[in-house]
């Protein structure tokens, strides 16, 4: 986190530990703000990286699921980085600012992904490198927020998953059971705009965001699920993540086999849970017809804001149709599952 960007969140009463915002003062308060207002959401848990040179989109588009050549400055796209065994290894955001294409992913991979990626960048004219150190991001949602980015910058996306870039500020809208913005600019910028919004939306942890995430059905990959998913497991191709018709990426071959000709057991399903604390990405699902062994793999939870926690899990398709689904062990706290804002059906061939 930049330190004037720390000592500003500081400032507006963000509680941090180890460096990471954790809360405003009242998470109870806080979630359900989330779940029902406008709020401001301070996003230093993701990490941007930026793709600059010649060779950028030819690139990317080689490593990733999705086609870079449809990202321009009017959209934000999703793409997953896959292994050779089609597993995924990240979930990106995609952004473009200006000449540069943004990576945005989780704060927890950014070292080991970026690592990674470098080493297929061999002659290509690309360079690679973290932008942390300059731009900021924060979050806005809520049923006026919208108009209150209007107000403010006299600009705002107008639809899901479009993208605009003006006076060195980038704005990009996100599905979620609100209109729901991201914001990345300098720290200077990001400052005086969040001193104009904040009169009228409510400063919230970086869970509510996550839990915006898991309302709106959106994956996310962390390093206790990083190669474990198959894109469509997580309902990536249903979200926009995956193009069928671009070409050769790591693990295209089996995530198109997975899409033409074979017949997927898991999807990513909705649901919530009574539990004394909150469940982990990577903790195993279980039911009845798996007996002995996991039915399912959490993805994401978050404290849901009245009580008890809200998460995405892959799933057996089978165990979710039956109903009887636990956390954690055999007789652990029992999964009542959540309606998604997408239908979840089998993969089926592309069109």
């Amino acid at each position: 986190m930049i330190n004037a960007w720390k000592s500003f969140i500081q400032s507006q009463g963000a509680i941090l530990e180890d460096e990471r915002v954790q809360h405003f003062g009242n998470p109870a308060i806080e979630r359900r703000a989330a779940a029902q207002g406008n709020v401001l959401v301070d996003l230093s848990e993701l990490s941007l990286i930026r793709a600059r040179g010649a060779d950028t989109q030819n690139f990317l588009n080689g490593q990733f699921s999705n086609d870079l050549r449809s990202l321009d400055a009017t959209h934000n796209q999703l793409s997953s980085w896959c292994s050779p065994k089609g597993r995924m290894l990240v979930i990106f955001r995609l952004f473009r600012r200006g000449d540069d294409t943004l990576l945005q992913l989780p704060a927890a991979l950014l070292e080991t992904t970026l690592k990674r990626l470098k080493m297929f960048v061999m002659r290509a004219k690309v360079t690679l490198d973290p932008v942390n150190d300059e731009l900021v991001g924060f979050g806005i949602s809520g049923p006026d927020a919208e108009k209150l980015l209007h107000d403010a910058t006299g600009f705002a996306p107008g639809s899901v998953d479009g993208c605009e870039t003006r006076d060195e500020i980038t704005i990009a809208r996100l599905p979620g059971p609100h209109p729901r913005f991201e914001i990345i600019a300098a720290t200077d910028v990001a400052t005086k705009l969040w001193n104009s919004l904040k009169a009228k939306a409510t400063p919230v942890g970086p869970s509510a965001w996550a839990w915006l995430d898991i309302m709106a059905g959106i994956p996310s990959v962390h390093p206790e699920t990083s190669d474990v998913f198959v894109p469509q497991m997580a309902n990536l191709e249903i979200v926009g993540g995956v193009n069928f018709k671009k070409g050769c990426y790591p693990g295209q071959e089996i995530v198109a086999r997975m899409q033409y000709l074979g017949k997927l057991k898991q999807r990513m399903y909705r649901a919530h849970v009574e539990n004394d604390a909150l469940p982990r990405p990577g903790d195993a699902i279980f039911a009845p017809d798996f007996p002995g062994q996991s039915a399912g793999t959490v993805v994401a939870a978050q404290p849901a804001p009245d009580n008890g926690f809200d998460l995405l899990a892959v799933i057996q398709i089978s165990s979710a149709e039956a109903g009887k689904l636990h956390h954690g062990s055999e007789n652990g706290p029992r999964l009542s599952l959540q309606n998604l804002p997408y239908p979840v059906a089998p993969a089926t061939r592309a069109e």
